[in-house]
């Protein structure tokens, strides 16, 4: 079954997993014409909920829930909250409260947070619960260790520090964002963490619990009042496991450009999926905001025989942190051409990554201009002008050959 022209009235579409990947593929599903049932199931007994602002508002106590304004009722969708999926057959989607026959199934169970066995009792930052539960913990004066210095752990840093914590971030890598950024520019970010009056602990890894703090590998005892890890997430697809969905070898969904699985009426989209980018060259797993939001809707696209190109974007995501508005757009290799575009001793300036003279990847901090025409000038595989390009004072819309 390739599209719903093959589905009846009386046939009901499940979406399993409900963040934002899978409330937009409900949510598009019904505003893209299907009149037959649809059925959302969550694990969280909550409403659908947005979880950016969880690491922001939320944390801060500025917010206290991020649910979608949506009206599930209104719009005809059977929201089951408080189940978890526990494995799937050809029609059938298992849960720990009993069985779901579908006649097309969307998987968007997205990602959950990494763990470090050594530290029982750690914190993570993923869920609304998550962030309450933490947001109780940073009382001015704790003592608190985050393990990882990616974009969690410096959204959290920024927040712990602004309600009045001692903090200290332990990163295993040499500098911050080695899994993302260049050498040269995780260090020039190591220059946030100390004008925030944050201990950051980069190139030495975590031994474990020890005495009321943490032990690092070269000896070292952290004191801690509380210890966060925000080393990254895994696609929450272990439920598949016994499924006749085979499962990538990092745990990701493998789907085709229109989102579709293996296994016939099965579509995948979100944290959980890797797909195939005609215009990156490779098979990309993206754990990110616009992604699940994007692919959302496109995956609802093609269940419904709608989806009229391939799924293909160019990723982006932004992180608040260190007074700062960080965002990047494409996806960059050690082979590309990395371009200054001001200095980085401003307070705001762009990193471009060139391939064969065209952008292909944009770093913009405190740029938004720059983000949004950048992103898309990838789009488009615009060639630029070097030395325009590094300018700052020229747009980059007119930095094109």
């Amino acid at each position: 079954m390739d599209a719903v022209a093959e589905l009846r009235a009386t046939d009901r579409v499940v979406v399993v997993g409900a963040g934002m990947a899978g409330a937009q593929a409900a949510l598009n599903l019904r505003q893209g014409g299907w009149q037959g049932a649809v059925t959302l199931v969550g694990e969280e007994l909550h409403l659908p909920y947005d979880r950016p602002p969880l690491s922001k508002n939320v944390l801060l106590g500025k917010a206290d829930a991020t649910a979608f304004e949506i009206d599930w009722t209104d719009l005809g969708v059977d929201l089951l909250t408080g189940h978890r999926a526990t494995g799937l057959n050809a029609g059938v989607l298992h849960t720990d409260r009993g069985e779901l026959p579908y006649s097309a199934l969307v998987i968007a169970t997205g990602a959950d947070p990494r763990t470090l066995p050594g530290l029982p009792g750690a914190r993570t930052l993923r869920t609304v619960d998550d962030a309450h539960a933490l947001r109780a913990a940073l009382t001015p004066g704790k003592r608190i260790v985050l393990v990882g210095a990616g974009w969690i752990g410096a959204e959290t840093a920024t927040v712990a520090r602004a309600l009045g914590c001692h903090v200290t971030v332990v990163e295993a890598a040499a500098t911050p964002l080695a899994g993302a950024l260049p050498a040269e520019l995780g260090t020039l970010m190591t220059e946030w963490y100390a004008a925030a009056g944050v201990e950051l602990r980069c190139g030495v890894g975590v031994a474990g619990a020890a005495d009321g703090g943490v032990l690092l590998a070269d000896g070292t005892h952290l004191p801690a009042d509380e210890v966060v890890v925000g080393i990254g997430a895994r696609p929450a697809t272990g439920w598949l496991a016994d499924s006749p969905l085979a499962l990538d070898p990092d745990g990701t969904i493998p789907v085709d450009d229109r989102l579709r699985t293996a296994l016939p009426g099965v579509w995948a989209a979100g944290d959980c999926v890797s797909y195939p980018s005609a215009r990156f060259g490779a098979r990309l797993a993206v754990q990110h905001w616009d992604h699940a939001l994007h692919s959302g809707g496109a995956v609802a696209a093609s269940v419904l025989g709608a989806l009229d190109a391939p799924y293909d974007p160019v990723p982006y995501f932004w992180s608040e942190q260190f007074d700062r508005m960080v965002q990047y757009a494409g996806r960059h290799v050690g082979a590309d051409h990395l371009l200054w575009r001001g200095s980085p001793s401003g307070r705001d300036w762009s990193v471009l990554w060139l391939r064969d003279g065209a952008l292909v990847a944009l770093l913009a901090v405190d740029r938004p201009r720059d983000l949004a025409q950048g992103r898309r000038l990838i789009e488009r595989g615009t060639v630029l002008d070097p030395e325009l390009a590094a300018d700052p004072a020229v747009q980059l819309k007119a930095a094109t050959r």
